[in-house]
């Protein structure tokens, strides 16, 4: 039995502890013995533990990459469970605690964003790769977006592997189901419903679709709704512009959900406006699950998901009037949603399941134990 000691700093459920979840759900528990640190009092634990891992709790280390006083708690906590790899998922405090006891580390990077010039070039270019290569067996992409952001950063290709994301496909609800929350919603029959589930940041372009909804409602449009569903820091602002944009009776904010299975369920397309920090959306994935096309910006990790024409149309980031043609572009043609929404579920099958996700992981855990350098077996 292999023993991989996790470790993330987030005190809430973000886009990388839900990879940890979905990890479980597919892991081959005859081979590996999941075990995760987390924060003191982070929403991870409850969900972790269901999910069959043993959890540990340690003081600091809450939402910060960083600080000595962690690795001094990171070190005790690996010398008394002595796992047989360490895998963060950002946390550099694990990584040097594990480096410090000569315990395999693999990294995880689950963000893609512009570079900084401080990074990109001598002699933060240096420090960077030094810091990572040398406090990393192996680092995990979560997409080809991810990778090239490490390399751009001095970070040896030979160091990274991409291991997309996976995720369990979403329950498909019957047609009474998705009658009634379309009623509860207050959606008329026939209504082309858009949506996008994300939490509500500034980098996540929310206020590019609300000017795109502007658009089509200026073009005389009518007979589609957009849903936005999510709570964050941003969300004030969203909802001050669908006020101002006047578009209140065709953007609905949802605020959180937890059904967001259910919801889903009830779109024609789904939407993703992101312009930082997107690598492999878990959400989109989930909505390809089911077979729904995708609109969705040119950034970051989408267009490895997304092949414009094929399972969804690509629009340049920031750009809200490309962004409401390609919305009328599928408005008008419900056979070409059908066919995109048929690729997109197949796309899904073929590479995105949970157990595709969690072979690939475990792929890269052999070959850093076997001591290839590129984490192959």
């Amino acid at each position: 039995m292999i023993r991989v000691l996790n470790i993330i700093s987030d005190t809430n459920i973000g886009g990388a502890g839900r990879v940890i979840l979905n990890y479980l759900s597919y892991a081959d528990r005859s081979q590996y013995e999941t075990m995760v640190a987390i924060p003191r009092g982070s929403l991870l634990k409850e969900p972790l533990e269901q999910a069959g891992a043993q959890v540990y709790e340690v003081d600091g280390m809450a939402d910060r990459s960083y600080h000595r006083d962690d690795v001094k708690v990171l070190k005790e906590l690996i010398r008394r469970i002595k796992p047989d790899l360490v895998h963060t998922h950002g946390a550099l405090s694990g990584r040097i605690a594990a480096k410090g006891l000569h315990v395999p580390v693999v990294y995880s990077r689950h963000s893609a964003f512009p570079v900084p010039a401080k990074i990109k070039y001598p002699p933060g270019r240096w420090v960077n790769k030094l810091v990572n290569e040398h406090f990393a067996d192996h680092i995990i992409a979560v997409s080809p977006a991810t990778r090239d952001n490490l390399t751009e950063g001095g970070i040896s290709p030979k160091k990274i592997t991409v291991v997309m994301n996976g995720v369990a496909p979403v329950e498909e609800t019957g047609p009474e189901d998705r009658a009634k929350l379309r009623q509860a919603l207050s959606i008329p029959p026939d209504t082309v419903v858009f949506g996008i589930l994300a939490r509500i940041e500034d980098y996540k372009g929310h206020l590019y679709l609300v000017h795109a909804a502007k658009l089509l409602k200026e073009q005389g449009r009518s007979g589609f709704r957009v849903l936005i569903a999510g709570t964050g820091s941003f969300e004030e602002d969203v909802a001050r512009a669908v006020v101002e944009m006047g578009v209140e009776d065709v953007v609905q904010m949802l605020g959180f959900r937890a059904d967001v299975a259910a919801l889903l369920n009830i779109l024609d397309v789904q939407l993703n406006a992101s312009y930082g920090t997107e690598a492999t959306s878990l959400a989109l994935l989930e909505g390809m699950s089911l077979g729904l096309p995708t609109i969705a910006s040119d950034y970051g990790g989408n267009p490895w998901l997304v092949t414009n024409g094929e399972n969804g149309l690509l629009f340049p980031s920031r750009d809200s009037q490309s962004m409401a043609k390609a919305m009328a572009y599928l408005m008008d043609r419900p056979e070409e949603r059908r066919e995109m929404g048929r690729q997109a579920r197949e796309r899904f099958q073929t590479s995105f399941t949970g157990q595709v996700f969690a072979k690939n992981i475990e792929n890269v855990y052999q070959g850093v134990l076997k001591g290839d350098p590129h984490g192959r077996k």
